[in-house]
């Protein structure tokens, strides 16, 4: 029985195609910070821990640390294909560090994957033929009104069928939204995420502004902020247009407090907050039991985190437009195979795994 003989970490500086601005950061270049595990025969699983302070709250020096550290110790030896019991020891290894923690448990599910045959994909249940999945494509805040219907007008051109609009609490977002529908026309979803920047009588108020001027929103991302539960249940039942909770679900028990207040429509999950496949299929699991929709979503990262999520994507929701155009900001990937993109959709690689052979540059073993 193949057990797991080595994690290490991987630091790849990776510039952006434009600067990523949202309510509470910008970025022109990111760490792209890669765990690889490496089990017995030689085989190599990989994950990604996304990092920032102002998110996830942890760093490629802290992301070393735990990977290297006290996970190691957790699950250096321990079977790939007993699932169970590494998940289990990943939860208990560290508090928090939920970017670590995922990215351990992404690169043993695909070197799990890789040892049943078969891809990630559908190790966590998708039917054989999901190939890939649609993504939205995200326009950054900061931007101007002429600046945002260009670019939405290019990726119109390009094949995407759901733009995101970001915002903040300074910006006049009305102006923008009139512009994007005008010009992009009804067969184009539109979707806004404030990433916590309002309060709720702001998002109330501009949100039926919307709704009154036929601007016809798909759903307005987490509106208010994280902790503020009762604020989102309050924009939740003002309105008619979906509200997306984001920051304030990472977990299963966060999601139960979400729908104890009925505070949200329907639910983003990432990796990244969910430590890991295991809590993010529990989490789609409650809300789908609960009434509420779920989308897979992404933080800045590569086509490395991408692939785990839209492989969870597939598993979950195949048919929905998720929200995984991360991989298409990087100027390059760091990895040589794994995912692609055509156009709007997230295309899963063949092979076994996240089909990745190796880091860019190294030579495959």
């Amino acid at each position: 029985m193949t057990r797991l003989a080595e994690l290490r970490v991987h630091r790849v500086p990776s510039a952006l195609v434009r600067p990523f601005v949202t309510a509470i950061r910008r970025a022109e270049a990111i760490d792209v910070v890669l765990v690889e595990a490496v089990d017995g025969d030689g085989r190599s699983g990989w994950g990604e821990a996304p990092t920032s302070w102002r998110v996830t709250g942890e760093s490629p020096e802290s992301v070393r640390a735990a990977v290297l550290g006290p996970i190691a110790d957790a699950v250096i030896g321990v079977p790939v294909v007993e699932t169970e019991r590494w998940a289990i020891a990943i939860a208990a290894a560290v508090i928090g560090n939920s970017a670590a923690r995922s990215a351990v448990e992404c690169a043993l599910t695909d070197l799990a994957a890789q040892a049943a045959g078969c891809r990630v994909a559908e190790y966590l249940g998708a039917a054989p033929d999901t190939r890939q999945v649609q993504t939205d494509m995200t326009l950054s805040a900061g931007s101007s009104v002429d600046d945002l219907v260009q670019r939405a007008l290019a990726h119109r051109d390009e094949g995407f069928r759901c733009i995101k609009v970001k915002t903040s609490a300074e910006e006049p977002l009305m102006g923008a939204i009139a512009a994007l529908r005008r010009e992009l026309g009804p067969a184009v979803a539109l979707r806004v995420d404030a990433n916590q920047a309002w309060t709720p009588e702001t998002a109330i108020r501009v949100i039926r502004d919307a709704e009154d001027a036929g601007i016809g929103l798909e759903l307005v991302e987490q509106p208010v902020a994280a902790s503020d539960l009762d604020g989102l249940a309050r924009v939740t039942a003002a309105v008619d247009t979906p509200i997306l909770a984001d920051e304030s679900v990472w977990t299963s028990a966060d999601l139960k407090r979400v729908v104890q207040r009925r505070a949200a429509d329907l639910v983003n999950i990432k990796l990244a907050k969910t430590a890991g496949p295991t809590e993010a299929l529990r989490v789609a699991a409650s809300a789908r039991a609960a009434g509420l929709d779920v989308i897979v979503g992404c933080m800045m990262e590569s086509a490395v985190g991408v692939a785990a999520a839209a492989s969870l994507a597939a598993a979950i929701r195949p048919e929905a437009v998720h929200d995984l155009d991360a991989g298409l900001w990087l100027r390059s990937s760091p990895v040589v195979g794994g995912l692609d993109y055509r156009g709007d959709r997230a295309v899963l690689a063949e092979a076994p795994g996240l089909g990745i052979r190796s880091l860019a540059g190294r030579a495959a073993a």
